[in-house]
């Protein structure tokens, strides 16, 4: 009995082992990819075996192919992290802007919609949903989503530009002008 224990308890610490190196490689995987040393983020991120990989090595690795035009590649990373972990909203989200990207507005709402389900306070979610509306023509959509954003955040001075825009487009032009001064003044603060 003892030595079946031990075996548990032995076993136990090289899985630790294992999810502590991989750990490690994300942190450092994300330490070159924000000192834009993308290639060498991607390559330490294989040298995790995909049976093992975390819901954020997955995005990682998402993120580095979008910004190598593999589109298609980092919506499989994307969704195979929120495969791993259906509650982990920011692949969602990445794969609702991926999707923004590819000019498919309707599938972006989908995964922003997905995102605001489990965070529901998420205002760039609201923001970017917001923008998809906007492609598809959904003025009344857009404006609702971009004031959430808005009501959330009010320090993004995208939100009330695009909020501005969109009343531009329903013609309300003193609603728009409001926007736009609140716009203006979050940038000559920054």
């Amino acid at each position: 009995m003892k030595r079946f224990v031990y075996v548990l308890v032995l076993l136990a610490f090289c899985g630790l082992g294992v999810r502590a190196e991989e750990s490690v490689i994300n942190d450092q995987a994300n330490l070159l990819y924000a000192e834009n040393r993308i290639e060498e983020a991607f390559n330490l991120l294989l040298t995790i075996p995909p049976e093992t990989r975390t819901p954020m090595n997955w995005l990682l690795l998402g993120n580095i192919l979008q910004d190598k035009g593999r589109l298609e590649d980092a919506d499989f990373m994307f969704s195979q992290a929120s495969v791993d972990d259906p509650k982990f909203y920011k692949a969602l989200y990445n794969l609702g802007n991926l999707y923004l990207e590819q000019d498919k507005p309707n599938m972006a709402i989908e995964e922003y919609k997905k995102v605001l389900k489990l965070k529901p306070d998420f205002a760039y979610a609201y923001y970017n949903m917001g923008c998809a509306y906007l492609k598809l023509g959904k003025l009344k959509d857009a404006r609702r989503n971009f004031l959430y954003a808005i009501d959330y955040n009010s320090t993004i001075a995208d939100f009330h530009y695009n909020l501005a825009y969109t009343y531009k487009k329903l013609n309300k032009p003193k609603d728009a002008q409001i926007y736009l001064d609140y716009y203006n003044k979050i940038m000559e603060n920054n």
